[in-house]
Formats: structure tokens, sequence, C-alpha cells
């Protein structure tokens, strides 16, 4: 169940219109799935399930009926995105391989879907007349300059094969809407959490992978000191960016911009503040070295966003935390009647 009235929030702009959500079944693109079903869209997923799973689709799938279309496949698949995309009038391009880790070790895999699938996706909706294309790009691209809050002038420097993708992923839109009649966007996402995020995996987000430990009754690991600092940010905050990006009236011309909260939070902070959640206020993380790829201090600058699409956070970090964790705690059958204090 979204926190968020989406109807408030951006009316009858999406009724009655077909979209397709690459990556549709994921963590990200199924609450931007849900909330396009309650806006009225016409659904179309395309998503290979590698990282993904239709179960995702639980709590909105027979609201959504016949206007939730899913297709089992992959964005390397040229034929089947043309099907895909036929009739849509926008593009929200959620798929690809996440983990910076795990890029590291297979760079060509993630060369392959994330730059080669990409161009892919580009080629189909510019062939079918798509109004607008919205990338899912990252905050990983900044690399480790120590200015803060990163802000989208500086120079890219990215640290990881995955980084690298998705700073070419920003370039082929950006070239695509200079060349072609198709308008572009790229959503530099900082650290995205939430339900439905996959904790059950070597590669899983700090957020993820803390509730899976802390569910276990077992330390959560930190790499590093714990004084690295992130923006964390609540999935529905992404999917409020992705929404008005498609709706934002003007051209955006392969413009990138950062979808954020605008608050740092030490790792370290979040260890404290999702251990009192799980009633487990003594608990001592178990440090360990700091990982190949990983960035020290991430904190953006919202600025260009509320200028060019009037983008502000509407979950803040708290709030979406507790959210998260009610979810985690529900999937394991530890549902707590309220929250505990926070840190």
């Amino acid at each position: 169940m979204a926190l968020t009235d989406w109807r408030s929030l951006h009316g009858e702009h999406f009724d009655g219109r077909r979209v397709l959500v690459t990556g549709g079944a994921g963590f990200i693109g199924s609450h931007l799935c849900e909330a396009l079903v309650e806006l009225g869209a016409e659904v179309v997923v395309i998503d290979d399930l590698s990282g993904g799973d239709t179960t995702n689709f639980a709590t909105f799938q027979d609201a959504a009926g016949e206007r939730l279309q899913f297709i089992q496949g992959c964005i390397l698949d040229r034929e089947l995105l043309d099907q895909a995309v036929r009739g849509c009038a926008y593009v929200f391009h959620q798929a690809a391989l996440g983990s910076v880790p795990r890029s590291i070790e297979l760079p060509s895999r993630y060369v392959a879907v994330n730059i080669t699938g990409t161009l892919n996706v580009l080629e189909a909706a510019r062939a079918n007349g798509v109004r607008r294309l919205v990338l899912a790009s990252s905050s990983s691209i900044y690399g480790d300059s120590p200015t803060l809050p990163k802000v989208e002038s500086m120079a890219l420097r990215p640290k990881s094969p995955y980084a690298a993708s998705k700073a070419a992923d920003e370039m082929l839109l950006r070239s695509h809407a200079d060349c072609y009649d198709l308008d572009t966007v790229s959503l530099r996402y900082f650290n995205i959490f939430g339900p439905r995020q996959n904790a059950n995996s070597a590669y899983a987000a700090v957020i993820a992978a803390f509730a899976k430990a802390l569910g276990e009754g077992t330390a959560p690991v930190i790499f590093g000191d714990g004084e690295q600092s992130r923006d964390f940010t609540f999935v529905e905050n992404a999917v409020h960016a992705n929404l008005l990006a498609a709706r934002a009236e003007g051209p955006l011309r392969g413009e990138a911009m950062n979808v954020a909260c605008g608050e740092r939070i030490t790792v370290n902070q979040l260890a404290t503040a999702m251990a009192a959640r799980y009633g487990q206020p003594d608990v001592q993380p178990v440090y360990q070295p700091i990982r190949a790829g990983d960035v020290r201090d991430s904190l953006a600058d919202l600025s260009l966003a509320g200028q060019r699409i009037g983008y502000q956070p509407i979950i803040p970090f708290e709030q979406g935390l507790d959210a998260t964790v009610q979810w985690y705690q529900e999937q394991s059958g530890q549902r707590n009647a309220e929250p505990t204090a926070r840190a």
C-alpha cells in the first residue's frame, strides 16, 4: 500500500495513456507501475526477471486487470522491445543490472545489458513515436569527489563499471534528444530504498541487508568505518520524480537531474536507527574492509530538479524508514504494532 495519494499529485494526466516500464517487475519499477495503475494508465512491463519478480504486482494486479500487461524478456531482444513499446506515449526505462560490487566482477555483462540495452530501448522508442523516455540513472556516476552537495554540472568520475554504464546511458539519451525527434531525461537516483527491495542477495543494498540481518537476530555488517554518508531516498520519491519528468512541459533535451531527499545520513546512524526499530538498540555492527568502487559521501542538490520538473521529496527519510522496516517485519512474520523509538 503506497503512502502517497498519486491522484492528488498527478491528476488525470496518465488516464488512458499507454506506457512502457522496462524492469517493471523490479523494486523501483513495480512501485512505478503501481502508481501508474492508480493513475489510470495502460501499463506494459518488459522484464527478464533476473532481478524482479511478478509477485511485486500482487498488491495492485487485481485493480489493474487488463491495464497491466507483462512481457517476459530482455532489453537485448530488439524485436520484443518493438512489440512492447508500440503505441506507448512514454517509456520509463528502469531495467538494468544493478550493484557496484557485482559490476566489478562482470564488467562485460554490465556493458551489454546496461549500455547496449539502453540503446535498444532508445531505438525502439524512436521508431514508435514515443513522446519522452525517462532513464533511471545513478548518483554513483559522481564518483568520489569530496564536493558536497552533488550538483549536476560536476564532472562525472564513475568508479565502477556499473557507474560507467550509467554515465554512458546518459550520453546516449542526450545524443538521441539532440539528433532525433525523441525527448529524453535522466534521473540520478540517490540510494533508493523501500518495500520490495531484495534483501536475499550478496549484493543487497544497505537498508535491505540491515533489515535481513536484524530480522534474523544477527549483527548488521558495515563495510568501512560506517562514517560514510548517503542521501537515502524512499522509493515513492523516485516514483514521483519519474511521473513529473514524463509530464513536464517543454523539451528536457536529455538533461540529467538529481532525485533524492537532500539529507545526509551516515551508515552508523542508519544502523542505530534500524536496530532501534527492531527492538535491538544494543546490537553492535560488524565492520569489514571497505569494498572497491564504494563512494565515501553522497548528498544531492535538488535545485535543478525543482526548477525543471517541479520535484521536491514527498516522503521524508524517517517516514520512509518506518514503512520499510514494517514491510520487512511483515514479510518475516515479525509484525510490530508500532515502530520502536527512533535513534
